[in-house]
């Protein structure tokens, strides 16, 4: 990663608080990235899949900001990654989510990934890229003790299809994040312009991961059929080049034509921006298991 390219909003206060605000950061930069098939963006939101324009989203991201710190607080005053931590951070965000839904919603995903990221960063406050993520499976390794019973629609696609999902994803240490940040920085070594190396990093996310959202509106062929559309993009030589980029458009044009859309990479995405603006300075280093 080159720290010539890390953006560091919110991230000068060295607390809790500067994490939650780097995280939302990085939300925001993933939202106003463009094109991105399939997700919403700054163009004209209000005719795609999701039906809700950028201000709502950016709004509703802000409303991240009071519980990612509180699962900073947590990962630092238990300073290791034990099943309490995971209990408490799992009851952290189902309140996150209520707080989320009564601003418009959505997020859902990006809180998850999110909020075990900036758990892990404020117990390994110096830890960079796969540190992080490493730190971040060992939390993910505990069953949330107080979860709710009742299966959700991510982890009955899960079941169905044999899908990681996003609690497979963090077990293994957030395999896709690490894919795009070694994306990113790949392209900026190549002189890759930085909206187009995020856009790539997103593409090689899309070209492999098993979204649930897309198994649940799509099933197994559409969800491979996206997957080779991404990787058609990253072929042609990306979003920076001529053919990258109508491959890109096509590809965009395609899946909002279905109505497909792969959030689980948009919030991938966002968790690997969260990181790849890492170091937070924070005000003491914890012990992590």
């Amino acid at each position: 990663m080159t720290g010539s390219h890390k953006d560091t909003t919110g991230a000068g206060g060295g607390d809790d608080e500067a994490l939650a605000r780097a995280a939302v950061a990085a939300l925001t930069r993933q939202l106003e990235l463009a094109p991105k098939p399939g997700l919403p963006d700054p163009r004209d939101l209000r005719a795609r899949a999701t039906r809700r324009d950028l201000c709502s989203l950016r709004w509703s991201a802000k409303a991240l900001a009071p519980g990612l710190a509180a699962m900073a607080a947590a990962a630092r005053r238990t300073g290791r990654a034990t099943p309490e931590l995971r209990a408490e951070l799992g009851a952290i965000g189902r309140c996150a989510e209520h707080s989320v839904a009564l601003t418009g919603g959505g997020h859902r995903g990006a809180l998850w990934a999110l909020g075990l990221l900036v758990a892990a960063a404020a117990l390994d406050p110096r830890a960079t890229g796969p540190d992080v993520t490493a730190t971040a499976k060992r939390i993910a390794a505990h069953t949330d003790r107080r979860a709710p019973r009742r299966p959700s629609r991510g982890s009955s696609v899960s079941a169905k299809y044999g899908a990681a999902g996003a609690r497979g994803e963090a077990r293994a240490g957030f395999p896709h994040v690490r894919r795009a940040l070694d994306t990113l920085a790949t392209a900026r070594s190549a002189g890759v312009p930085e909206p187009h190396a995020r856009l790539d990093a997103l593409l090689t996310v899309m070209s492999t991961l098993q979204d649930t959202e897309l198994l649940y509106t799509a099933g197994p062929h559409g969800l491979r059929h996206v997957q080779a559309g991404a990787r058609g993009v990253l072929e042609a030589g990306g979003s920076s080049t001529e053919a990258g980029r109508a491959s890109l458009s096509a590809l965009d044009d395609d899946l909002h034509a279905r109505a497909w859309s792969p959030r689980g990479s948009g919030a991938l995405l966002s968790g690997a921006l969260f990181v790849d603006s890492l170091p937070v300075r924070t005000a003491s280093r914890a012990r992590v298991a």
